[in-house]
């Protein structure tokens, strides 16, 4: 995510490193690299050049009796006017209403029907809703049918009338069926069209005004850069939407438009897209967005999303075990287990200060824990228990058997000693030790 704009303005700050003050000259060298990195990042011209005027004013008002260096200055005063540009606060989702009607709008293909499932998924775990969903697109080959899948996926209902081709009423049913059924929030997913026209928009007004939403949300490829900016403008004359969703951020997006969106439209990002999978939906933070973007990472998010997987009385049988010498391969394949719901690797390393800088050019498979789960399942349950007892012939038989190489094995073998000493390490309250042993290999 933003890999090429966060590169970008890391040069662009290099500019600054070694100059003892910010001058009129140094400043513009870096803002004109700024301006370029925002362009290429398919940035609208006219606020790039705001941007950067902004940016400006600020730094060189700043007092030259300050404890941070030029080029750190710099860097906090982009980051806070990127985190302004981007809307500030996360912006909430209005759940009032009985029921809350959530109505769904973009253009085809921006992942509405995806994310109309995603959305409802959110809202029954995180919370504690019974959503509906309502398949409102009568045009789209197989529109319903795709909504129904998405709805068995996360085990919410979906209300459709494949006979009806009068989107209206089929909303406006999906409604009532909503009231008489207990669902106090309704999801209405509606046609799309490949570009903005005269009749998709006459209709999704007219959906619009007979069902009066709390929400209406304009769904968008991230993606589709600026042009994804013109068709948000396009729709909040017409709709007056109430919020965006940046979907496919986890492509080789530019970042255009989570950069874009708020300044042109005035209407705030609330969720992002960040993955296949139906857990792949994440509240919008402007601050922790600008963070990423300016290669720092995300830990608060990160840690969120590790919380969400934590299982207290996993984490107590594991102690027990990790007390008594008895950690094993089936607790390791647990661990990966938690980690692999937390969401897409690339994602992940993104959230980590610094590690997609590390990692520049490396591919990040989505599945690369693959190999390892293959090796752990060629084990046998005694082999998997006491791992002490893999000797070389073992190893070669496991080896085969996953399809890997010997040498995968003993890598295998050498991150579950590490783990293994490092759980140990902090159940003994070797805390301290853990901190330096990190610090060593960080250098």
């Amino acid at each position: 995510m933003f890999n090429n704009l966060s590169e970008k303005l890391d040069k662009a700050m290099h500019v600054l490193k070694g100059h003892g003050s910010i001058t009129e000259v140094n400043v513009a060298e870096t803002l004109k690299e700024v301006r370029r990195a925002l362009l290429d990042a398919d940035v609208n011209f006219k606020i790039a050049k705001d941007f950067t005027k902004r940016v400006k004013e600020k730094a060189l008002g700043q007092n030259v009796l300050t404890t941070l260096q030029p080029g750190q200055l710099m860097v906090k005063i982009v980051k806070d006017e990127l985190t302004e540009l981007m809307g500030g606060d996360a912006a909430g989702i209005n759940l009032s209403g009985k029921p809350t009607v959530i109505l769904m709008s973009g253009l085809q293909g921006s992942g509405k029907t995806t994310f109309s499932g995603k959305l409802a998924n959110y809202l029954k775990n995180k919370k504690t809703k019974k959503p509906l969903l309502v398949a409102c697109d009568v045009y789209r080959p197989a529109a319903i049918d795709q909504l129904h899948v998405v709805g068995d996926q996360i085990k919410v209902d979906v209300y459709s009338d494949k006979g009806n081709n009068d989107p209206v009423a089929i909303a406006q049913a999906g409604i009532a069926h909503a009231k008489q059924n207990g669902h106090n929030v309704v999801i209405i997913d509606t046609a799309g069209r490949l570009a903005v026209d005269e009749a998709m928009m006459t209709e999704i007004a007219n959906i619009h005004k007979a069902i009066t939403p709390q929400e209406t949300l304009f769904v968008v490829d991230s993606m589709t850069g600026q042009d994804a900016v013109n068709t948000a403008k396009a729709f909040n004359d017409i709709l007056n939407f109430d919020g965006v969703i940046l979907t496919k951020l986890d492509g080789d997006t530019r970042g255009g438009a989570a950069i874009s969106i708020k300044s042109v439209v005035n209407k705030p990002i609330k969720f992002i897209g960040t993955g296949e999978k139906m857990e792949a939906i994440d509240v919008f933070y402007p601050s922790r967005m600008a963070d990423r973007i300016l290669g720092m990472g995300d830990v608060v998010s990160l840690v969120e999303r590790a919380q969400e997987q934590f299982d207290e009385e996993e984490a107590r049988k594991l102690q027990k075990k990790i007390a008594k010498n008895q950690f094993g391969f089936d607790d390791f394949l647990k661990q990966i287990q938690q980690v692999k719901k937390m969401g897409n690797m690339k994602d992940l390393v993104g959230m980590i200060p610094g590690a997609s800088k590390a990692m520049k050019g490396m591919e990040i498979e989505d599945d690369a824990f693959k190999h390892i789960e293959a090796l752990i399942h060629s084990m046998t349950p005694a082999e998997r228990s006491k791992p002490a007892m893999i000797n070389a012939s073992r190893k070669k038989r496991i080896a085969k058997g996953a399809g890997r190489s010997v040498q995968e094995m003993n890598q295998l073998l050498k991150q579950f000693d590490q783990m293994s000493k490092m759980m140990k390490m902090m159940q003994g309250g070797g805390g301290r030790k853990l901190m330096q042993m990190m610090k060593g290999m960080g250098r």
